[in-house]
């Protein structure tokens, strides 16, 4: 691989996305640290109010388009005539060239289990039947090289924690590195890059740092995208959710170790594991000791 492989990468030096806090530690010594910003954003779909999304800010319009296309309100072939951000007035308009009215379905919306606020609805789980996903291989040497790359690529998570990280792929080369303080937020984000680059998920895999449950199976599949991996651990409905659909699921992936639940099918056992390092303390996410597979 290149030394910088990818098409959208974090950039922990913004000063936008983090700010420095001082206080004190264990001891009671002073002490000064980063912590992510969050932002209020507020979607508008044509005229129509969709959502307020706490957000770290930055791609918001990847994050506007994505949302609308992990919520079935925007179709792969829908056209979009214009995505409007307002920073001052923190706002994102989406205009179509149809004409849309999601007040009904806004009423069906219910709280998932991601963080932040993320929402579903309810017509999604009949989406995603329709859905037919490729049967690619996926080679675990791949995942090996996939992972390292992630893990040693400066992020907000490494300068200041407190916030998840999803990573477009394809076969061991990372595209897309998308953080926010919600996972659903940086899911969204990569929806809206693929969206608006012409992407097919056909041929890509989807990595992410938190857990596996069924709005992260949801979301995964509506991209096409046929392989989903976390350092993280499952959940039952996410488990059930990936084996009715055909997804490759592979959780807990930590160094050599990781757990497939879903889609074994697709894996390609070609690396040899004396070869494969243990995953470095520097880049040992939260709940990395933990054996039971602390999620984030």
């Amino acid at each position: 691989m290149s030394e910088n492989p990818f098409v959208i990468a974090p950039d922990p030096g913004d000063p936008r996305l983090t700010r420095r806090v001082t206080g004190v530690d264990e001891r009671g010594a002073p002490i000064e640290t980063s912590v992510p910003m969050e932002r209020a954003l507020t979607l508008y779909l044509n005229a129509q109010e969709i959502v307020t999304m706490m957000t770290i800010g930055d791609h918001p319009e990847y994050l506007a388009l994505g949302y609308l296309l992990n919520q079935n309100m925007l179709g792969p072939r829908d056209e979009v005539t214009e995505v409007e951000y307002d920073e001052d007035l923190e706002v994102v308009v989406v205009r179509t060239a149809h004409e849309t009215n999601f007040e009904d379905k806004l009423k069906r919306r219910t709280q998932t289990s991601g963080c932040a606020q993320g929402t579903t609805f309810g017509d999604l789980m009949e989406a995603i039947d329709e859905i037919a996903l490729p049967q690619v291989a996926f080679r675990t040497s791949w995942l090996y090289r996939l992972t390292h790359a992630i893990n040693t690529t400066p992020s907000l998570y490494l300068e200041a924690g407190a916030i998840h990280g999803c990573v477009l792929a394809r076969e061991d080369r990372p595209l897309v590195y998308m953080e926010d303080v919600g996972r659903h937020n940086a899911v969204d984000k990569i929806a809206g890059w693929m969206f608006r680059a012409g992407e097919s998920g056909a041929d890509k895999i989807f990595y992410t740092t938190g857990r596996l449950t069924s709005e992260m199976v949801i979301k995964t599949v509506r991209m096409g995208i046929p392989v989903l991996v976390s350092r993280s651990g499952f959940t039952a409905s996410g488990v059930d959710l990936a084996r009715r659909t055909g997804l490759t699921l592979i959780g807990r992936a930590r160094g050599k170790r990781f757990i497939a639940l879903s889609g074994e099918e697709r894996i390609v056992y070609d690396q040899e594991l004396s070869y494969v390092e243990e995953e470095s303390a520097r880049h040992r996410r939260k709940g990395a000791k933990d054996e039971g597979g602390g999620d984030e």
